[in-house]
């Protein structure tokens, strides 16, 4: 009697938890509401729908790079896709999705991979996954022939509406991703305990749902959306050396699909149970060592034969100590065909995890579903600022393609980019760029004035590339910047007064101009700054003195500009001199027509021309009048 009444004030303390959860809960998920979803067919150009549930597939538009194949399906597991996205190791190490406009939240991201159809490419890829710059899953030799490597999922928050993807190749294969998914679920989902948040990310290592044998996704088995239509995959036998085996009921299970997990009530009606001969059950997986796992157990008294409390009672060992003592379905669940979870958070520090359902009281044990999850800790971020810098730098420097620069430059810390060196900064809590090391690598562009926003650099190493263009003068305005070699490239323009203080080497380029005074009396060869093979430079000893000491090239455009200079004098010249000389001529022809001569000449053409125009009248007249003399005495 005394042990029912403990068993109804243990009910009833787990119901009022249950509620509590579950009133928390709802603020974040509402049921009623469809969460944000998005699923990426990769590879494909057009938005598919796929059987039986009529799934929509978006297009693979505008969020990666890589190259377009057609897909082999190792798996029958897999989504029937036709395409995929695949990353030659020449586009780069490191290739994301890059998915914008993502509501913050939490989102559980699933990705399916596939093999290219191509007979010259018979091997599997083996390479890294990350999400948001943490590594959580990594394919290795054999993946494509076992049904749930065929597959990685994480549970992960989104806190700056957007969301990264991204694959690492390790040199064996191209990576190759046939689907994304991501699906958002209870901000409280999976809440394993005090270090849960958003400063963890849940792998997803194991998800059974055990006696039914079958293989199901949460919209297969009546759940809801907010579940994040989890795969479970289905067994019939926890082990292959046991003889334990499945049972199943069509009655109702009550207190499923509710907040934060939703768990559909199909893997509640089928279970495995032990037998007389060997009633405990055992689990045995592969593991990473040393890493915390969070152990999910679902139970539902769906046995026939058993009633009533303590006809079935038994404790749960996990790598040999008790994580649960004296389980009574029955009894902490409130009554037969009602849902039970259990929840323990373990340090594995071996390469196997065991889970022993051990009986008590010659009873059997039982167990409906398995989840384990891996914790790990969510890697801190670049500093955003450092890491826009950075891509400006890429672009304008010309980086190659082969170096890749996609992602996070400092994390996954397996999988800097390369050329980058990264320091931890407790004061920021962020990781930041102190060392950049490009020499060699066939740089073409310009040293963008954006790579002052680097502002924790120690070091920069740019020598060896054709790097045009002149020396930004932020370079001297990082304040921790101590090294700087810009050797061998093609820049031009003059020193800035600000690398004064830096240890800089400027040889092998086409730098012109007085050197700045903070930097004379220094000796050229074993110094802190070296500008040897600078034919334009003067100013210092060992080197000429500025003024008449021209560069070539300084010649060069020199005399070209006396030439013009002389070319439109001559033209000047001679445009003067002719209007000159048509002035003059003007001149000459106006005098002429003032002087007395011209003038009587000019009045005895005026007097003929009158003449001739009278001369018919007189004519007339002289006819008339004879005494009319026709000379005049002189």
């Amino acid at each position: 009697m005394q042990r029912g009444s403990l068993g109804v004030l243990r009910l009833r303390l787990w119901l009022w938890l249950l509620a509590v959860s579950a009133s928390t809960a709802v603020l974040a998920a509402d049921p009623s509401k469809e969460p944000f979803t998005i699923r990426i067919s990769c590879g494909s150009f057009d938005d598919i729908r796929t059987a039986p549930t009529n799934t929509l597939w978006y297009r693979d538009f505008g969020y990666t790079g890589g190259r377009f194949a057609n897909a082999t399906r190792p798996s029958f597991i897999i989504p029937p896709l036709k395409t995929l996205r695949h990353f030659p190791l020449s586009d780069g190490p490191e290739n994301c999705y890059y998915i914008n406009n993502v509501p913050n939240g939490h989102y559980q991201v699933r990705l399916f991979f596939a093999l290219v159809a191509d007979p010259n490419l018979d091997s599997e890829p083996i390479f890294d996954v990350s999400v948001e710059g943490t590594l959580f899953s990594s394919l290795l030799l054999g993946w494509s022939s076992e049904d749930e490597k065929t597959f990685a999922e994480a549970l992960v928050f989104v806190q700056d509406s957007s969301l990264s993807i991204c694959f690492h190749s390790t040199g064996h294969g191209d990576p190759s991703i046939l689907s994304i998914e991501v699906l958002q679920i209870d901000d409280n989902a999976y809440k394993f305990g005090p270090s849960w948040g958003k400063g963890t990310i849940l792998r997803t290592a194991k998800r059974l749902t055990c006696g039914s044998g079958k293989p199901a996704f949460d919209e297969d088995l009546n759940g809801i959306h907010w579940g994040g239509d989890r795969f479970w995959l289905g067994v019939k036998t926890l082990s292959s050396s046991s003889d334990d085996q499945p049972i199943s009921t069509e009655n109702v299970i009550a207190e499923t699909l509710l907040a934060p997990n939703f768990y559909p009530q199909s893997i509640y009606q089928s279970a495995i149970v032990g037998t007389d001969r060997q009633p405990s059950l055992s689990f045995e997986m592969d593991v990473t060592p040393n890493r915390n796992y969070s152990v999910w157990l679902h139970f539902a008294e769906i046995e026939n034969g058993i009633t009533a409390e303590e006809e079935r009672v038994f404790d749960v060992l996990i790598n040999g100590d008790t994580a649960f003592k004296d389980i009574d379905i029955i009894r902490m669940a409130g009554e037969r065909f009602t849902a039970l979870v259990l929840n323990k958070t373990i340090v594995v520090t071996g390469t196997t995890l065991t889970i022993v359902l051990q009986p008590l009281k010659r009873t059997r044990a039982t167990i409906s579903a398995i989840e384990v999850f891996e914790i790990i800790l969510a890697e801190k971020k670049t500093l955003t600022q450092e890491v826009s810098a950075l891509r400006t730098v890429k672009g304008l420097l010309g980086l190659p393609l082969r170096l890749g620069w996609n992602g996070d430059p400092c994390v996954p810390q397996q999988h800097p980019w390369s050329g980058v060196e990264c320091q931890f900064d407790d004061i920021e809590g962020h990781w930041v760029i102190d060392g950049l090391g490009l020499d060699n690598q066939g740089l073409r562009g310009f040293i963008p004035s954006d790579i002052s926003k680097l502002q924790h650099l120690q070091s920069i190493n740019l020598s060896g590339n054709s790097i045009k263009g002149n020396i930004p003068v932020t370079l001297g305005t990082i304040s921790g910047l101590q090294v700087l070699d810009l050797s061998y490239n093609e820049l031009n323009g003059s020193i800035p007064d600000s690398l004064g203080q830096l240890a800089s080497n400027l040889n092998g380029n086409y730098l012109s101009g007085r050197v700045p005074a903070s930097l004379g009396g220094r000796p050229l060869h074993r110094a802190r700054f070296n500008f040897t093979d600078n034919a334009g430079l003067c100013g210092i000893p060992g080197l000429h003195e500025c003024g008449p000491h021209l560069s070539v090239a300084a010649k060069i455009g020199m005399a070209f500009g006396v030439l013009v200079a002389i070319l439109f004098l001559v033209v000047f010249a001679a445009c003067w001199w002719k209007r000159r000389q048509n002035i003059r001529r003007a001149q000459k022809l106006a005098a002429a027509r003032e002087a007395p001569y011209a003038k009587s000449r000019t009045q005895f053409t005026r007097d003929m021309q009158m003449a001739k125009h009278h001369r018919p009248h007189e004519s007339s007249r002289s006819g008339n009048d004879e005494s009319t003399p026709h000379l005049l005495p002189s």
